[in-house]
């Protein structure tokens, strides 16, 4: 009985193109009690395995809180699988704003003690007594109520790239730090306001409205089905979006675009960002916000100390991850020291360089014609993969391979497979690899570089 992942992430997202079946992500979450978790676990993988379901799935004594993928025609089927328990029938399923066939590769379902790490003893309150839920319409009405005081739930890491308006926004790393920061802070409201809060999907609020109403907060309020509901709402009734910015995801996508506006900066150079990325360094992997410039600058690196690691062989660089704990520098999201234009006030948006390698960067425009986009990277032999969409490439081109987390790679090509055969010539239709001195990312598109 097979009840875990034999398919590699890389393995995975070929099967994924190569099937090519439009996928959908969606999340849910459902408080309720669940007398034999590693049972239930074992059952939702047995059922899901089959139908390609994807995913990061928490389960515990108090429920399951979920964040998949699938595909489309397995909707329904998906939907009948969750609906067998009472608990979950007629659920909400909160559907992306934005879809990407890869944004989960592979499928695990833990056994928590907590769906929601909240640091709270559930047996000192009333869990259910929760606070009124409100849809987007009369979320919006109750803003603007001058006796409202409107709180984010989530991590600094997400606020800062997204938020409601006048929103206040716990500098905390994780949810359970925000309770008693928020509870000390609004003290002297009580009663004569109205606390409206809100998260992501909803499960944060739904713990934390019930902490505060057990803490004595008479008007407690917070957002049905969190930002990706509200975001759903606000298009379908023509709504005014009163959250601006980016709504941060916890899967490869890392975020979706709900306005236009850019609320944030590069932690590097202080330039208008809102774009997530993890260190390119392996043995770093920090979260943080970069640029277009800096990326390219930096080789998708958060400072020159990783760049040198990943310019080291492969096995050195194994040599220096191993035994190491890098969790503390994954988890902290955006405050690490390296950061120069985060961390260093005095900067005041001027970069700080860090060593010889930071150089001014000359806009220089390039003359260029589009060939494709990337499709896949196989980290271990360090080769790319594009779909050749126009024109051709030949052995000895130069290329520009261009991304929001990538920047501007140049590089000639004197090698080259493809549809996995050797070959000296590329054209519309087929599929490329050939090897990178440098991660990309998914659709990154590649150009040749004209005379």
């Amino acid at each position: 009985m097979q009840l875990y992942n034999t398919l590699s992430a890389e393995e995975r997202a070929i099967m994924i193109d190569d099937a090519g079946k439009q996928r959908l992500t969606l999340s849910f979450y459902a408080y309720a009690q669940i007398p034999d978790p590693t049972q239930f676990r074992n059952d939702l993988f047995l059922a899901w395995n089959p139908l390609e379901v994807l995913g990061r799935i928490y389960v515990a004594n108090e429920g399951i809180n979920a964040q998949l993928s699938l595909p489309a025609d397995n909707f329904y089927a998906f939907k009948d699988s969750i609906e067998t328990y009472a608990f979950m029938k007629g659920i909400r399923l909160n559907i992306a704003v934005e879809q990407d066939d890869h944004s989960f590769l592979k499928l695990t379902v833990k056994v928590r003690d907590k769906i929601v790490a909240d640091g709270l003893v559930d047996e000192t309150f009333d869990v259910t007594n929760i606070g009124i839920h409100l849809k987007a319409k009369q979320f919006n009405e109750l803003l603007e109520d001058p006796n409202t005081i409107v709180v984010d739930m989530r991590n600094h890491y997400e606020s800062e790239i997204g938020h409601f308006t006048n929103a206040i926004k716990p500098d905390v790393d994780t949810f359970r730090e925000s309770l008693p920061i928020i509870e000390d802070q609004l003290a002297a409201h009580k009663s004569d306001k109205k606390l409206l809060m809100y998260c992501t999907g909803g499960i944060r609020c739904e713990k934390a409205s019930a902490y505060f109403k057990h803490k004595g907060f008479e008007n407690v309020y917070q957002l049905e089905g969190g930002i990706i509901e509200y975001t759903r709402q606000v298009k379908e009734k023509g709504l005014q979006s009163k959250f601006i910015g980016k709504n941060f995801v916890f899967d490869h996508r890392l975020g979706e675009r709900i306005t236009d506006d850019i609320v944030s900066q590069c932690h590097q150079c202080g330039a208008a960002c809102d774009v997530h990325t993890n260190c390119v360094n392996e043995g770093c992997h920090l979260l943080f916000i970069q640029c277009e410039k800096c990326a390219q600058l930096m080789e998708g690196c958060c400072s020159t100390t990783c760049i040198d690691v990943i310019h080291l062989p492969e096995e050195e660089q194994k040599a220096i991850r191993r035994g190491i704990k890098n969790g503390n520098m994954i988890f902290k999201k955006g405050k690490s020291d390296v950061l120069t234009f985060k961390n260093n006030k005095e900067s005041h948006g001027t970069f700080v360089a860090e060593g010889p390698k930071m150089v001014a960067l000359k806009e220089v425009k390039v003359k260029k014609q589009y060939i494709g986009k990337g499709t896949h990277f196989f980290p271990k032999p360090s080769v790319g993969q594009f779909l050749i969409e126009d024109n051709e490439l030949n052995i000895g081109d130069t290329v520009l391979i261009k991304g929001i987390t990538t920047g501007e790679q140049k590089i000639t090509i004197t090698e080259m497979l493809v549809n996995d055969k050797t070959a000296d010539n590329v054209t519309a239709g087929d599929t490329c690899t050939f090897k990178l001195p440098f991660r990309i990312r998914l659709s990154d598109k590649l150009y040749k570089i004209l005379d």
